[in-house]
């Protein structure tokens, strides 16, 4: 019974062919294709307006040429979040639930934003290694924390992504399991446990909102550091 909870977060396999791929594109096919036209119908207009929307909070804390990223993360948040609405579905697969896909997107990409620091103002990025006005025997301390803090930013990218969809994921398998089972012996418990369940999908799916706006939006402050 413990394992079964799990098995919502192995990746699929059709003929040992894992279709984490499959899931990966299919988001791109809910948005229409471009055309010439500014807008075709209500819905495109509506997506864009969603995406000038997510464009201009993501693109607010930065300056002009940090308006160069403004294509890659919008796309990121685009996919991210559809990814992870798409994965509240029943008898669907959430790729990013895969640690291992999290990190891969977070690494390479705070790994771009420190490397255009390093190229565009090494002073600047460095400095940030050691605060202003540190105390003489306190300086290597301070840089072996503020180095390890650094490091460790795509872990907990890919790590809060990871843990904060597992376990939304989790608890609404609990709870819709704990609602079936108690059905014939207690119905009006039954009842109260899926008003329980209704609210807590509610509240998951605000989160998978939160938790794809979080992970650009950080990703975005990484880069106004360097920039």
């Amino acid at each position: 019974m413990n394992l079964s909870f799990f098995d919502q977060f192995s990746s699929p396999h059709l003929l040992g062919i894992p279709l984490i791929l499959l899931s990966l594109l299919f988001p791109a096919l809910l948005f229409p294709s471009p055309n010439n036209r500014w807008i075709s119908n209500r819905l495109s207009a509506l997506q864009l307006w969603f995406l000038h929307l997510i464009t201009k909070q993501l693109m607010m804390p930065l300056n002009k040429n940090g308006h160069k990223w403004a294509l890659m993360l919008t796309s990121l948040m685009t996919m991210l979040l559809t990814i992870n609405l798409l994965g509240l579905l029943p008898y669907t697969f959430t790729p990013t639930t895969q640690l291992s896909m999290n990190m891969a997107l977070a690494f390479p990409l705070w790994l771009a934003t420190l490397l255009t620091g390093l190229r565009n103002q090494p002073s600047t990025s460095l400095g940030h290694l050691l605060p202003e006005g540190t105390p003489t025997p306190l300086i290597p301390a301070l840089i072996m924390i503020e180095t390890t803090s650094l490091l460790i930013r795509p872990l907990a990218l890919g790590v809060r992504l990871t843990a904060n969809l597992t376990a939304g994921h989790l608890l609404i398998q609990l709870i819709s399991t704990a609602t079936t089972a108690l059905l014939p012996l207690m119905p009006a418990v039954s009842v109260l446990t899926a008003l329980v369940l209704l609210m807590l999908t509610i509240l998951e799916i605000a989160v998978a909102m939160i938790q794809a706006y979080v992970f650009v939006l950080l990703l975005s402050l990484y880069l106004q550091e360097n920039i």
